[in-house]
C-alpha cells in the first residue's frame, strides 16, 4: 500500500471528507436561503413590538452569507481536519515506521498535503457552486466572472491556510497544538490588516474577494495579496524539508557468532603446536586439542552478519 492510498483511506474512514463536504454544502444551501427570507424570519421570530426594516435582497447578499460562514466555521473545520493529517508526530510509533521507509521529507508530507488539499478544494468548490445555484434561483443572477474569480482567490487562501497548518504540525507533536498555532496565525493577519496599507498585501485580504467581486469589485484590487500568497505558500511547503527530520534506517549490526568452518589443509600436528604457543593450558591435552581443532568440530568464532557461514 502506498502513502497516497493510505492517506485517501484515512480521509474517508475517519469521516474527514464528509465533514468538509457537509460544512460547505450546508452553508451553500442555507446562506442564500437565509438572505432571501431574512425579513420573514425576523417577523416570525422577532421580539415584541420592535419594528425591523430589511432591504430587499440582492444576489451579493446570498453569496455574502455563504462566504461569511465559510470563512469562519469552514476555515475552522479545514484547520482541524488538516491538523489531524499533517501533524506527523502525533503517533510516535507510526511516525518512526513511516520515516524509516521514505527517502525524503517530501515523500512523507506531500501525499498528506495533496490528499487533504484536494478534499478541501473539492468541498469549497462544491459549496460555492451550491451557493451560486441557490442564489440564482431564489434571488437573481450572479456574474459568472465574479464568482469564478472569487472561487479562485478563495482556493488560494485555503492553500495558504493548509501550508500554515503543515508547518505548525511539523513543529509540534499535538494536534491541538497545531490547531492553536495555525488559528493564531490566521486570526492575527486580519488584525494586522486593519491598516489598509498593510492589509491589501496580506493573504487574509483574499477572504472578502468572493463577495466583493460579485458586488462589482475589480480583480486588480487583490493582486498584491495574490502575489504575496503565491510566494508564501510554496515557501512554507518547501520549509517542511528542513523542519522534518527523517530517522536513518537501522543498520545491520555485526555480531560475533559461533560458526563451523572447514578444516584448512595444514600438516599434521600444526594445530597442536599453534595451540601450545598461544596457551599453556592447551599443551596439557594436545590430543584433545588436536582432535577437536584438526577435525574442524570445534566452534571457531568469526565476524559475520548474524547468519551462519557469513
Amino acid at each position: 500500500m502506498t502513502l497516497w492510498r493510505l492517506e485517501w483511506l484515512r480521509l474517508i474512514r475517519t469521516r474527514r471528507l464528509p465533514a468538509l463536504l457537509g460544512v460547505y454544502v450546508f452553508f451553500g444551501f442555507v446562506g442564500p436561503l437565509t438572505a432571501r427570507y431574512l425579513a420573514e424570519i425576523i417577523d416570525r421570530f422577532g421580539g415584541g413590538e420592535m419594528q425591523v426594516t430589511v432591504p430587499d435582497p440582492v444576489p451579493a447578499d446570498g453569496i455574502a452569507q455563504f462566504a461569511s460562514n465559510g470563512s469562519q466555521i469552514g476555515v475552522l473545520v479545514v484547520v482541524a481536519v488538516a491538523a489531524g493529517a499533517l501533524t506527523i508526530d502525533t503517533l510516535p510509533e507510526m511516525s518512526i515506521f513511516l520515516r524509516t521507509r521514505v527517502a525524503s521529507a517530501a515523500a512523507l508530507v506531500l501525499p498528506r498535503l495533496a490528499v487533504v488539499g484536494s478534499a478541501v478544494a473539492a468541498a469549497f468548490t462544491l459549496g460555492t457552486l451550491t451557493a451560486w445555484y441557490e442564489t440564482t434561483v431564489l434571488i437573481g443572477g450572479v456574474p459568472a466572472g465574479g464568482m469564478l474569480g472569487g472561487l479562485l482567490l478563495g482556493l488560494l487562501y485555503l492553500a495558504f491556510a493548509l501550508a500554515v497548518v503543515a508547518v505548525a504540525g511539523s513543529r509540534v507533536r499535538s494536534v491541538v497544538g497545531a490547531i492553536g498555532i495555525a488559528l493564531v496565525v490566521l486570526l492575527a493577519m486580519p488584525i494586522v490588516g486593519i491598516a489598509e496599507a498593510v492589509g491589501r498585501w496580506l493573504p487574509s485580504h483574499l477572504v472578502g474577494a468572493q463577495v466583493d467581486l460579485v458586488a462589482g469589485g475589480t480583480f486588480t484590487d487583490y493582486l498584491p495579496a495574490l502575489a504575496v500568497t503565491l510566494a508564501l505558500t510554496p515557501a512554507l511547503v518547501a520549509s517542511l524539508s528542513s523542519s522534518i527530520r527523517l530517522e536513518s534506517p537501522r543498520r545491520r549490526s555485526f555480531v560475533v557468532t559461533p560458526t563451523r568452518m572447514a578444516r584448512p589443509s595444514l600438516p599434521a600436528g600444526t594445530w597442536s603446536r599453534l595451540l601450545c604457543s598461544s596457551s599453556s593450558s592447551a599443551c596439557t591435552s594436545p590430543r584433545k586439542s588436536r582432535s577437536r581443532a584438526e577435525r574442524g568440530t570445534g566452534p571457531i568464532f568469526s565476524y559475520g552478519s548474524g547468519v551462519p557461514g557469513a
